[in-house]
């Protein structure tokens, strides 16, 4: 290879992630992923054949060889946080994998931030059928693709790839259903032109599909309330550029996200196979004293607090102390005005929510002190999450099978609300002995 071809290959990014389960071995001697192999090799060659990657440039990447391997985790994380398009293999290992639902989220946290900075559609997920899934067992991550298998063919449809691959008489149903995935990804990939992100932590990362001991179900319930004033009621000489015409319009982060913080939020809670409802602390609240409902995430935008109604409110919401609402505060660090006021409403929300401002884990307290960057609340969004499905769970009313008590849903506390996991803070030596 020419040194000019070699120095065009190193910049390239891989086209496409192949994301797929793992098959056990069923036998000496047998390589049960051999197929999936072929079929990436196939897809390879018809990416190649599309564009103009140079000699050695990867065409797409697999991680057949280093899985086992050290440093395969930062290995993926590095491709994930840098390829173009992602393709999940569907299957109904696929689904029960908790691998495969780390690779799924580590790459959605890109196109979910990408949307936030452009406001722009990032759709960069093309989904292929290894074996068919039915769509009841399909996670909400899944459930969510705006995407037309039918394209592919009909057998395509009914027999998944495996089937196609597998059997000489569908050879040529191979062939036009691999050449039109091929397609869609050069499609996509010239088309969206994610950003690439910051590479993963996979010991950290959690699943889009849920906790991987409760099963792929229906989306888990989860509130997130918006505290803050809108562009009308601004504190005197607050920039209105943050505000919209209701508190949902709030934009802490901006200019740097072109998205109100709600609907980013929706997507992070999202993206952990939670059913988000964006609601405002200015609506009626239920009775402090009833239990639970839903877990819920409270944002507070500390401006809020220069309003002695919203004051008021907020004590009063303070002192019912209710332990499944998890508060994290926005603060951008770039937002001259809120650095100028810092002290003074850091002070103010200690003196008004004092429960809140200590309550839980080290991560709790640290979301309820201020989050200072985008990025930060990506990362920190998803552990106070759990933190809050944990609490709930430990406090919600559980109805005795037969009392007629509650929903269908709420009878069942270990269903799709179930045995989530707490991510720790690596960083914080205290947080497995502190209590939630």
């Amino acid at each position: 290879m020419h040194a000019s071809t070699q120095q065009r290959a190193v910049g390239h990014r891989p086209y496409f992630f192949l994301s797929y389960a793992h098959t056990p071995g069923y036998g000496a001697g047998t390589d049960p992923d051999m197929w999936v192999e072929r079929l990436f090799q196939d897809l390879c060659g018809h990416v190649m054949a599309m564009t103009d990657l140079p000699a050695g440039a990867p065409a797409g990447f697999m991680d057949r060889e280093i899985r086992s391997g050290e440093g395969w985790s930062e290995r993926l994380g590095d491709v994930l946080a840098t390829c173009r398009v992602f393709v999940p293999l569907f299957s109904p290992r696929y689904f029960a994998s908790e691998m495969c639902g780390k690779e799924w989220y580590a790459f959605e946290q890109r196109a979910i931030h990408h949307r936030a900075r452009s406001n722009q559609p990032a759709e960069a997920i093309v989904p292929a059928l290894w074996v068919p899934v039915p769509p009841s067992q399909l996670p909400g991550s899944a459930e969510r693709l705006q995407f037309n298998h039918r394209d592919f063919g009909e057998r395509y449809v009914s027999d998944g790839l495996y089937g196609l691959i597998k059997l000489r008489l569908f050879a040529e149903e191979y062939e036009r259903a691999v050449y039109e995935l091929a397609k869609r990804i050069v499609s996509v990939a010239d088309s969206v032109r994610i950003d690439t992100g910051r590479p993963v932590d996979y010991r950290l990362a959690p699943s889009a599909f849920g906790s991987p001991s409760s099963g792929v179900g229906a989306p888990r319930p989860m509130q997130i309330t918006i505290a803050a004033p809108t562009r009308h009621d601004l504190p005197e000489g607050r920039n209105s550029d943050h505000y919209g015409d209701h508190p949902q319009d709030w934009n802490p982060y901006y200019p740097a996200s072109a998205r109100p913080l709600a609907y980013v939020a929706e997507e992070l809670v999202r993206s952990l196979n939670y059913q988000a409802v964006i609601t405002s602390f200015d609506e009626d609240r239920h009775d402090g004293k009833a239990p639970p409902s839903t877990p819920e995430i409270l944002l507070v935008d500390r401006w809020a607090l220069r309003d002695e109604d919203h004051c008021r409110r907020l004590a009063a919401f303070d002192a019912e102390n209710r332990p499944w609402v998890t508060m994290v505060v926005p603060w951008s660090r770039d937002d001259h005005q809120s650095r100028a006021a810092e002290t003074e409403l850091t002070e103010k929300l200690e003196a008004v929510m004092p429960v809140k401002m200590g309550q839980g884990r080290a991560l709790c307290r640290a979301a309820a002190k201020g989050v200072p960057t985008m990025e930060a609340f990506g990362q920190l969004l998803p552990q106070v999450v759990e933190v809050a499905a944990q609490q709930y769970l430990k406090h919600a009313k559980a109805y005795p099978p037969g009392s007629g008590g509650g929903s269908g849903e709420r009878t069942r506390l270990t269903g799709p609300m179930g045995n989530t996991s707490y991510i720790p803070d690596p960083h914080d030596p205290a947080t497995e002995a502190e209590d939630l």
